[in-house]
């Protein structure tokens, strides 16, 4: 057994997303698939998503913690707006799309957690 103590702020760009984001799992040594967990913290700017599409998941639940800001997650039911020291959890089979809306006024940070860490993520197209 270890223990790992991560600075967020010393972390690299995690991949390739308009939005900052930074795996805090992977800098503890937990693989990207098939981990337990995967644990990152996004920043994104208004006009900015977290994940690279609207989507969902076969197994994998994600859930969203907003550390600052306002983040606005897009479903088929509808949009749920998620304040700071809120959470939402999205279960399997559900498609969602969190992102920083183009008039918000200031960025939205947010920890997000997946569980367990498959590639399993799937695009989804809204009905027009």
């Amino acid at each position: 057994m270890s223990y790992h103590h991560i600075a967020v702020s010393d972390l690299d760009q995690w991949d390739n997303r308009d939005a900052d984001v930074r795996s805090i799992s992977v800098a503890a040594g937990l693989d990207f698939q098939n981990a337990p967990f995967g644990l990152r913290v996004y920043e994104a700017e208004p006009g900015q998503q977290l994940p690279l599409r609207y989507h969902y998941h076969d197994e994998q639940t994600e859930a969203f913690y907003v550390l600052e800001g306002t983040l606005h997650v897009e479903t088929p039911r509808g949009e749920f707006v998620v304040d700071a020291d809120e959470v939402l959890v999205v279960d399997p089979g559900n498609a969602h799309r969190a992102h920083n809306p183009e008039d918000a006024d200031a960025p939205v940070r947010a920890l997000a957690i997946g569980a367990p860490t498959v590639d399993d993520a799937h695009g989804y197209e809204p009905e027009a």
